[in-house]
Formats: C-alpha cells, sequence, structure tokens
C-alpha cells in the first residue's frame, strides 16, 4: 500500500499540470506581453482581389511610420507567394463610377452609344 498514495499524488500533479497548460495560454494571451506579437496596427489589408476560385491578390501594409511597406501576395490554398514590395503612396485611390457600376448597367448605357455608332 505504499506505492498507492505516491501514484495517486503522481496522477493528481499530472492532472494539475494538464489544466494548468491551457490557462496559462489564455492568461498570457491576454497580458501585454502575450499581446505584443499581435500589436494592432502592425499589419493590415489594403485590397483584396478575387482571381479565381481559392486564389487572390493580396496587398498588405506592414511597419510603421517610414519603415511602412507594401507587400502584394498571391494567396492560394497552398502557399503564399510574395509578388512585389513598394512603398505606400497613400491610401488606394478610390474604385471609379465605370468600375463599381454592375455590368448590367454598363451593358445598359453601351447599348444606345453602339446603335448611334452603327447609324452614322
Amino acid at each position: 500500500m505504499d506505492g498507492a498514495p505516491s501514484a495517486l499524488a503522481a496522477l493528481l500533479w499530472f492532472g494539475v499540470v494538464v489544466a494548468a497548460i491551457p490557462l496559462a495560454l489564455w492568461l498570457l494571451r491576454r497580458t501585454p506581453v502575450g499581446a505584443a506579437g499581435t500589436a494592432a496596427g502592425a499589419m493590415r489589408t489594403v485590397a483584396t482581389l478575387a482571381v479565381g476560385p481559392g486564389q487572390r491578390l493580396l496587398t498588405v501594409e506592414v511597419g510603421h511610420g517610414e519603415q511602412r511597406r507594401w507587400l502584394v501576395l498571391g494567396v492560394t490554398a497552398q502557399q503564399i507567394t510574395a509578388l512585389h514590395e513598394m512603398a505606400p503612396a497613400g491610401e488606394p485611390a478610390a474604385a471609379t463610377a465605370d468600375a463599381a457600376m454592375p455590368f448590367v448597367h454598363w451593358l445598359a448605357q453601351a447599348r444606345p452609344r453602339a446603335k448611334a455608332d452603327r447609324a452614322a
């Protein structure tokens, strides 16, 4: 019976350690030390363009102040590829009215012009 209390104590300590791991990670995430790795503003998405199913082009801003850079990234399900790096020139230009206009409206406006060109 001498081995029973030490085995029970070892099992109890094992349970304490296993329960303490998620608790420690949860607490670390909420402290300034743990949050430093995910500081707000260290990286932000500037623009996104869907190229195909599961394929996107992203423009991401990284860094602060004079160290800011824009990275153009190709993103697929398997990998992320850096395509270009540039200095930010300011915020991206707002989409023009023609680019933001749905295709149906653009087609409706283009039809009268095409008919007028054929008649002339």
